[in-house]
């Protein structure tokens, strides 16, 4: 037989369980965290989501480092019956390690940026070489500020090719350096009074 419900007034109670855990009442990060569990951080993350970082850039450079930009070479793949050839050199397919860093248009960016900061020549030919390049730690160059430059240079670049394949306008490499310029400066100004920015101006003029 089956015994019929109680019809006490008592309250019903309840246990919130999580992982065979019972917790003191609903918590929403064990909960989240239980929906989707957290991965170890990749290698990358702190070149990409870094304090301080302009959020434009950061977004557009996290793409990037997932080669999920739509390149004329992965629209290609795609399907699409497109010119393959770099619209800012026409000297090489347009894929990401191409556009962003052997590209001519790229060498005279990455060129004026080692400049600046007063480094040899760029000496990385791939894009993982420029991850490695942005953590690198030097007294001229701090990592905050290479990652400020090479997200910038990223973006400008994107930026660039965009302008000329859909609205057909070039504009030099030199006047885009100039664009970069005042966005490092910008950046750093914002953030005068944190600590790992306080004296990357001096590093940049």
């Amino acid at each position: 037989t089956i015994s019929l419900p109680s019809d006490s007034l008592e309250l019903d109670s309840y246990e919130w369980v999580v992982e065979d855990k019972i917790c003191n009442g609903f918590s929403s990060s064990k909960s989240w965290a239980v929906l989707r569990p957290r991965a170890d951080p990749v290698i990358w993350f702190n070149t990409v989501w870094f304090k301080g970082a302009t959020p434009r850039h950061a977004f557009n450079m996290w793409v990037a480092n997932l080669d999920r930009l739509p390149t004329k070479s992965r629209l290609a793949r795609w399907g699409m019956n497109i010119d393959t050839r770099c619209g800012l050199c026409s000297n090489h397919h347009e894929d990401r390690d191409h556009l962003f860093i052997t590209c001519d248009f790229a060498l005279y960016l990455w060129h004026a940026v080692t400049s600046r900061l007063h480094l040899p020549r760029i000496d990385f030919s791939t894009w993982s070489e420029l991850l490695v390049w942005t953590c690198i730690k030097h007294q001229l160059s701090p990592p905050t500020l290479r990652k400020l430059v090479a997200q910038s240079v990223v973006y400008n670049i994107w930026k660039q090719r965009n302008n000329l394949l859909h609205n057909q306008i070039y504009i030099l490499p030199s006047l885009i350096f100039k664009d970069i310029d005042r966005e490092i400066k910008n950046s750093i100004s914002a953030r005068r009074h944190k600590k790992r920015f306080k004296n990357l101006m001096s590093r940049w003029l």
